[in-house]
């Protein structure tokens, strides 16, 4: 691995944002990336300030197992019967995938409406507790445990990772959940997509300048799955 990489992901233990680009052929975004267990108040808002995007929770597949976060679509799809609306919104039209990772959304049952900055941070930091301890017990506990820290729909919006990390799916909750295993942490990102003044996002040569003035660590998606692929970082 780079020293760059290195850099970035020491960057990601200490709590602090790195910058990530997917990939021009993808999505062509830049997303700010912390670690949800190191997630806090002036995360939440640097994020809804600087970034502007959606705040998602990435959830490993390891996690997403134990505590049954299902696919948005998947949910769609089973109660379309009932919900014949559904059906009719089937994304499969997606130009750059094939699946949208969107699970269910959430707030922890402190919260009080949820989306304050105080209440994202609750939730995101008690969900990453949750799934660092559900990696270490039985699939039963961890259901019911999440059903009772936790309830939906809620502000916090759930990105289930694919099982086979950054083969079939590369997009930016592989790319930055892979960097959390990299990094030794609960295998779960904080991410918001960065954007520009012109209603699009922000192109990547302005996110690498943020970085630059801002003395964050920026890496490509291509930077990730090289170095995941090379497994040095098992090493």
């Amino acid at each position: 691995m780079t020293p760059e990489f290195m850099k970035a992901l020491n960057d990601l233990r200490e709590g602090k944002i790195v910058l990530v680009f997917d990939s021009d052929n993808r999505e062509r975004e830049t997303d700010m990336v912390v670690a949800s267990e190191k997630v806090t108040p002036e995360i939440v808002r640097t994020m809804r300030k600087e970034a502007g995007g959606l705040i998602c929770v990435t959830v490993h597949d390891d996690i997403r197992e134990r505590i049954g976060t299902p696919y948005l679509a998947d949910i769609f799809s089973s109660v379309s019967s009932s919900y014949p609306v559904l059906s009719k919104l089937t994304p499969n039209d997606i130009p750059y995938d094939a699946k949208s990772a969107f699970s269910i959304t959430i707030n922890h049952r402190r919260t009080f409406t949820g989306i304050t900055d105080n209440d994202r941070a609750l939730t995101i930091s008690e969900f990453a507790n949750l799934a660092r301890t559900s990696l270490g017990l039985d699939n039963g506990w961890a259901k019911d445990e999440f059903g009772r820290q936790f309830r939906a729909p809620g502000h916090v919006y759930l990105l289930n990772a694919r099982r086979d990390l950054l083969m079939s799916r590369i997009g930016h909750t592989e790319l930055t959940t892979a960097l959390m295993v990299m990094a030794g942490m609960t295998p779960t990102a904080t991410i918001c997509e960065m954007m520009g003044d012109d209603g699009n996002s922000l192109p990547k040569e302005e996110a690498r300048a943020y970085a630059v003035r801002n003395g964050l660590s920026y890496l490509e998606g291509s930077d990730v799955v090289r170095a995941w692929r090379s497994g040095e970082w098992s090493r």
